[in-house]
C-alpha cells in the first residue's frame, strides 16, 4: 500500500478526540453550539489568545469558513484582495465569486502579500463608483506554498490595512503549522491583535472536521451568527465540533501535533538539501516543494502518493510533499532511503 504525502487529512483524527466523543456520547446537551463542550472550548481559545472580547464560532470546513466570513463582511460592491496562490482563488470552485464578490489576485513569488503588493491594486481602483471597492485582504499562514509570515511582516500589513480601511482576514487552515515553524516569531496572541478575523484549522491538524473562526474586531461581531445559520453551517449537534476543539486546545495538543508534522517534513527536506536538491520555495512547515528529476519522481510514485505541483522543464518537476500529525518515522525513512539510493 502506498503511503500518502498528498495532504494532511488522510487520517481520521487524534485518538484523544475519538475517546472524548465516545465518553460524552450519551450526555444530553443543548444544540447549536450551546453545549458545555463548545462553550468551554471557546473560553479556552479566548484564554489562549488573551482577548476575552473576541468571539469564536465553529464551522465544519475551510471553504465554508472562508465563504461565510467574506460574504458576511462585504457589501455587494466590495471585493477581496488575494495572492494568486490563495486557496479562495484556486481551490474553492468560485465559492467567493458565487456570493457576488470579485477576488482580485496579486502575483507573488512566495505566496505572501505585502503593502507594496496591494498599493497598485488600490491605485487602480479609484474610479468611484465604476469599479469594485477593495475592502478585505485575504492571507493564509502558512500559505499555499508553505511559507509563513513573520511578526514584522504581519505588523506592517496590519497597519497598512488599518490606514486604508481594509479588513485583514487570515485563513488559518494550517495556522498551527505556521506558528510552530522553527523560524516563526509569531504566536496566537499576536495574530489575534493584528487581524480582524482569523481561524484555527482543525481539519488539517488532527480533527475529524472543524475550523474555529475568531472575530477580533468588535465592529464585525454583531449578527455574525445569522450568517452561519443562513449558509447551513450551524450544526444542531454542535458538540461534535466543540468536543474536538476542547481536546485540541487542552495542554496545547493542537500545537504539539503541528510541530510533529513540521519535524517530519524537515527530516525529508534536510536529506534532499544534502543531495543538492533545489526547492520551489524555501519552507519550514509541513509542506515542501522539492524539484526532482522526472525519472526519480516516477520511482517515488511507485511507493508514495503526492502531487506533481509544477513542471519546471522537460527533465524536472516540482512535487508537493505534505506530512501530517500522524506521519510516522517508517514512511519518512522509506522515502529518505529511496532518495539516498538515487
Amino acid at each position: 500500500m502506498k503511503f500518502s504525502f498528498k495532504n494532511d487529512y488522510s487520517e481520521g483524527c487524534h485518538p484523544n478526540i475519538l475517546q472524548a466523543l465516545l465518553q460524552y456520547n450519551l450526555d444530553q446537551q443543548a444544540g447549536y453550539g450551546e453545549d458545555e463542550y463548545s462553550l468551554q472550548a471557546k473560553a479556552l481559545i479566548k484564554q489562549k489568545i488573551k482577548k476575552e472580547d473576541s468571539e469564536v464560532y465553529f464551522v465544519s470546513g475551510g471553504t465554508q469558513a472562508n465563504l461565510i466570513v467574506i460574504s458576511s463582511l462585504l457589501k455587494p460592491y466590495q471585493c477581496v484582495v488575494s495572492a494568486s496562490t490563495g486557496h479562495i482563488l484556486n481551490n474553492e470552485t468560485g465559492a467567493i465569486e458565487a456570493t457576488g464578490h470579485k477576488v482580485l489576485n496579486i502575483e507573488t513569488e512566495d505566496g505572501k502579500l505585502r503593502p507594496s503588493d496591494i498599493i497598485p491594486v488600490l491605485e487602480n481602483h479609484k474610479n468611484v463608483p465604476h469599479q469594485v471597492m477593495p475592502k478585505l485582504v485575504y492571507i493564509s499562514n502558512s500559505t499555499e506554498l508553505g511559507t509563513i509570515y513573520q511578526a514584522k511582516e504581519l505588523e506592517e500589513l496590519s497597519a497598512f490595512c488599518k490606514q486604508n480601511h481594509l479588513y485583514l482576514f487570515m485563513d488559518g487552515a494550517r495556522l498551527g503549522h505556521g506558528l510552530t515553524s522553527e523560524i516563526s516569531d509569531l504566536n496566537l496572541e499576536k495574530v489575534a491583535v493584528l487581524t480582524d478575523i482569523f481561524y484555527l484549522g482543525g481539519t488539517k491538524n488532527g480533527a475529524l472536521i472543524g475550523e474555529a473562526i475568531v472575530i477580533n474586531n468588535p465592529l464585525l461581531q454583531e449578527d455574525f451568527a445569522f450568517n452561519i445559520k443562513q449558509k447551513g453551517a450551524l450544526l444542531a449537534k454542535g458538540r461534535l465540533l466543540g468536543i474536538q476543539f476542547l481536546e485540541l486546545m487542552k495542554n496545547d495538543l493542537y500545537f504539539d501535533l503541528a510541530k510533529h508534522a513540521n519535524r517530519q517534513a524537515m527530516k525529508i527536506k534536510k536529506v534532499l538539501q544534502e543531495k543538492g536538491v533545489k526547492f520551489l520555495s524555501d519552507t519550514y512547515t509541513n509542506q515542501i516543494f522539492p524539484i526532482l528529476n522526472n525519472d526519480l519522481i516516477q520511482i517515488l510514485s511507485e511507493n508514495f502518493e503526492f502531487y506533481i505541483w509544477k513542471k519546471v522543464d522537460d527533465q524536472f518537476s516540482a512535487i508537493r510533499l505534505i506530512t501530517s500529525w500522524n506521519t510516522g518515522d517508517e514512511a519518512v525513512n522509506r522515502f529518505v532511503e529511496i532518495i539516498e539510493k538515487e
